[in-house]
């Protein structure tokens, strides 16, 4: 009897053990620490970290941590590293712990460093076997880029999504997300973006592309597209792909430099490289008969925009990239973006032996926290295959627009996606198409995405008509006082032919009523706020205005320009009627004809007057009549259209607009015969690490005698936010000119210097600086001085002269600032140059502006 009771404890507590370890066997280990150097303290970057016996390992990051997690029951953990005794460590399965480790330099390196300074080499790039090999791939990029071909043609195939990131439990569970729940997916929690994420968007793209090598020409001929479609009256679908597809760029690890959620990184094998990257050789790699040897790479400089990773170059003699691990230092000057990873995979090429992209991804965790709470997760993979090199194909192909897209039915198919996509969808990735089509026919999601329109679009929408701009309901000036306002536009529900826009606004200091009221008719039977723009408009306007204030991206009665600074009385009363045609094409050239019917009376302190038989005689109102035309080109522009205004998404392409205006006396009642010629390029120039110039150079001419009314009033701000287009301390109607040119530079370091200073670097502050010159001036004819019979220029409540021109000198003001405070504010020290003795004008000056960027 006590015998059996014995063998059944002790198969009670072999039970009990088998157990357990088999617990321990399915339990995770977690390490992290930090490898330095066991004499100089210093941290050691991309030490090879593994589990003996297995393949499970991973690396150092630039900083000398790591992090691990391994599955199973192992005890151990190798450190190596170039030049340093590898050391064995100890660990307890199943548990997290901290694991600091110092390493010992080999003896031949440890005699140096006594010899010479008692203490570790510096890193340098002379005599650095590392350098020397990254030199000998920047020798050879030329030979192995795809333009090193005469011709070149692959198919290449693209998949862009995002997801809600980083989700909790607590966040999941919440009462609004009841009905949602299907959205959310499950991942590795070691994956970028968190255990739970919720997919949104996805899009698909399949290509033909061709190459050319003289005449140079690239060529896209796109196959199929298919993407999620949110309904356009909350999202503009156009512009949420653009501004993705701008963020997430195609790397090409050959050029100088990469363009990366709209900022400009270093590449790694730049020709200038390595005066901004240290390297270190730290493994050789043989895969099959070839061998590579993995070159690691980190910032000179931690915040700067550059890359460190890994790349693994041939040793054939060719020096060609096969594989790069791209990610950026934590400490970088770049918001909003919590985890950055990147990899290139390259296929040798049998003809010539040549590597050629095969696969590129690039996953982004954006959020507005570098460390806690949701964010947006977005992974782009691009594929290449079918790749003929140095076989031209027919003339035709190269003809035409760079960018094609071919009509076939066979892209809305399913069957067709499963035939070509290069891989197949995940079923998660799958259901991304079908979850959000359920999502949008959800009455919650539709009050939840009208609430949100209204916020931050201001219209709210009751289906055919949409009330708004909401931030222009109420607003105040000295002409009007308190302004209430009231107004509202048809949407695509009522007709996508034809549309209706109407507000009503009134004064209560001048007890006047404002109106607008315009029709508008779609040619090409699409909404007249999606590209391209095909319309016909005619409208009328009541209403007043700052003469010479043109605003970008907001409205004139918009109640955050209520605030000026100085007198702000001289307005206008306007009433406009015009008719408007406008054509767009897909090559973004377009061209657009108008008339209007001009009658503007001033307002407030504003006066018009003209000499007559030696009398100073007031000027009720000024009539005018004018046909224009205006031609717009802007290659490759992208942008986002929003509810009233499109916001430009910033390329490195100009964009060219020439104005034609002809005022035509006796049409209508028009008063003046003037023509006004007036040309403006815009550009930017990216200058690598030294950040990006905004550049814009215009140039008027008006020819014919006109009163100063009709002349070029110079864009003035009398508000405190920092204007870009606008002469931050020039007064509303200060100069006036019938010819001029002009220069506007605005330039951002991108943190280039601050970045380099201990403590301020940690506030990821950028440096940017601004000048503004204006020439111009009055010919005889159209100077009041010369020619009394004219509108005489305006003068203040004391009699003074308070419009000028330009002749004596050029208008000249500049600008030092700060931006990224806060990650969201520029603030800059405005100084003006030039015309300091006119009345009412301020020398120096603070201005500020919001300014989304990452």
């Amino acid at each position: 009897m006590k015998i059996d009771r014995f063998y059944k404890a002790v198969k009670s507590v072999l039970l009990l053990a088998l157990t357990f370890l088999s617990i321990l066997s399915a339990a995770q280990t977690s390490v992290r620490g930090v490898v330095t150097d066991v004499k100089t303290k210093e941290t050691l970057p991309y030490v090879s970290v593994t589990i003996p016996g297995t393949s499970l390992g991973t690396r150092t990051d630039a900083d000398g941590k790591f992090s691990i997690k391994i599955p199973g029951a192992y005890t151990r953990v190798s450190f190596t590293y170039v030049g340093y005794n590898s050391v064995i460590k100890n660990i307890v399965a199943g548990q997290d712990q901290v694991l600091n480790v110092q390493l010992q330099p080999t003896s031949k390196v440890l005699n140096e460093v006594v010899v010479k300074s008692g203490r570790r080499k510096k890193y340098r790039n002379k005599n650095n076997p590392a350098v020397e090999l990254i030199e000998k791939v920047i020798e050879n990029k030329s030979k192995n880029r795809i333009e090193s071909y005469s011709y070149a043609e692959y198919e290449k195939y693209e998949k862009l999504s995002f997801s809600l990131s980083d989700i909790t439990d607590k966040f999941r569970n919440k009462k609004v997300f009841k009905n949602y729940q299907f959205l959310f997916k499950q991942q590795d929690s070691s994956a970028i973006g968190g255990a739970t994420i919720m997919p949104l968007y996805m899009e698909e793209t399949l290509s033909k592309n061709y190459y050319r090598k003289s005449p140079e020409k690239n060529k896209t001929i796109v196959l199929a597209k298919k993407k999620v479609d949110f309904d356009p009256k909350y999202i503009d679908q156009q512009g949420v792909s653009a501004y993705m597809n701008r963020m997430y760029q195609d790397i090409d690890i050959y050029d100088n430099n990469i363009a990366v959620v709209s900022n400009q990184f270093l590449s790694p094998i730049s020709n200038n490289a390595p005066m901004f990257y240290m390297y270190f050789i730290t493994d050789t790699v043989k895969r099959g008969d070839a061998k590579f040897v993995e070159l690691s790479f980190a910032p000179r400089n931690k915040g700067d925009m550059l890359f460190q990773g890994k790349l693994y170059v041939s040793l054939d003699g060719t020096y060609a990239v096969e594989s790069a691990y791209l990610t950026v230092h934590k400490n970088i000057n770049l918001n909003f973006v919590r985890q950055f990873e990147s990899k290139l995979e390259f296929e040798k090429n049998d003809i010539d032996g040549h590597y050629h992209l095969s696969k590129s991804t690039l996953n982004i965790n954006f959020g507005i926290s570098k460390n806690k709470g949701t964010g947006v997760f977005g992974e782009r993979t691009v594929s290449f295959k079918d790749y003929k090199l140095n076989q031209p194909g027919p003339d035709s192909v190269y003809q035409g627009a760079p960018v094609v897209v071919a009509t076939s039915p066979a892209e809305k198919q399913d069957g067709f996606w499963v035939q070509n996509r290069h891989e197949q969808l995940s079923s998660s990735e799958v259901s991304i198409y079908r979850n959000i089509d359920s999502l949008q026919n959800m009455r919650s999601f539709k009050r939840t995405m009208e609430l949100v329109t209204f916020l931050f679009a201001g219209y709210k929408s009751f289906g055919p008509f949409e009330v708004g701009p909401a931030n222009t309901f109420y607003s105040f000036n000295p002409v009007e006082g308190l302004r209430l306002r009231l107004g509202g536009r048809t949407t695509p529900e009522l007709s996508k032919r034809y549309y209706f826009e109407t507000y009503a606004a009134y004064g209560t200091r001048d007890d006047k009523w404002k109106y607008f009221g315009s029709a508008t008719y779609s040619i090409n039977n699409k909404s007249i706020y999606a590209f391209p723009q095909h319309y016909l408009r005619t409208s009328f306007q009541r209403d007043t205005k700052i003469p010479g204030q043109e605003l970008q991206f907001v409205q004139e009665d918009n109640f955050l320009l209520s605030f000026k600074r100085g007198e702000n009385d001289r307005w206008l009363y306007n009433d406009l009627w015009r008719l408007d045609y406008v054509h767009e094409y897909e090559n973004h050239f377009s061209y657009s004809v108008g008339f209007k019917k001009w009658k503007q009376t001033p307002a407030g302190g504003l006066r018009y007057q003209k000499w007559e038989d030696n009398v100073l005689s007031p000027v009720r109102n000024v009539n005018t009549s004018e046909l224009s035309l205006e031609l717009r080109y802007a290659p490759n522009e992208k942008f986002y259209q929003g509810k009233i205004y499109r916001t430009p998404i910033f390329g490195p392409d100009p964009i060219f607009t020439l104005r034609y205006t002809q005022g035509i006396k006796g049409l209508l009642g028009g008063e003046y015969n003037y023509q006004n010629l007036t040309g403006n390029i815009q550009k930017r120039f990216y200058l690598s690490q030294l950040g990006y110039t905004d550049m814009t150079v215009e140039g008027g001419y008006i020819f014919g005698q006109a009163p100063f009314a009709l002349l070029a009033i110079h864009r003035a701000n009398q508000t405190y936010a920092y204007q870009l287009n606008s002469y931050n301390l020039m007064n509303f109607l200060e100069f006036v000119s019938d010819h001029y040119a002009s220069i506007n530079i605005d330039h951002s370091f991108n943190g280039f210097f601050f970045n380099k200073i201990p403590l301020i670097r940690k506030l990821k502050l950028r440096e940017v600086v601004s000048f503004k010159g204006l020439y111009g001036g009055v010919r005889n004819e159209n100077d009041p001085y010369q020619h009394p019979d004219l509108l005489q220029f305006p003068t203040n409540d004391d009699g003074i002269r308070s419009t000028y021109t330009l002749e004596k000198q050029p208008y000249m003001e500049g600008s030092v600032g700060i931006a990224n405070i806060f990650k969201l504010f520029r603030v800059d020290l405005v100084k003006r140059f030039t015309y300091l003795d006119h009345p009412d004008v301020a020398e120096w000056g603070v201005r500020a502006r919001v300014k989304f960027d990452f």
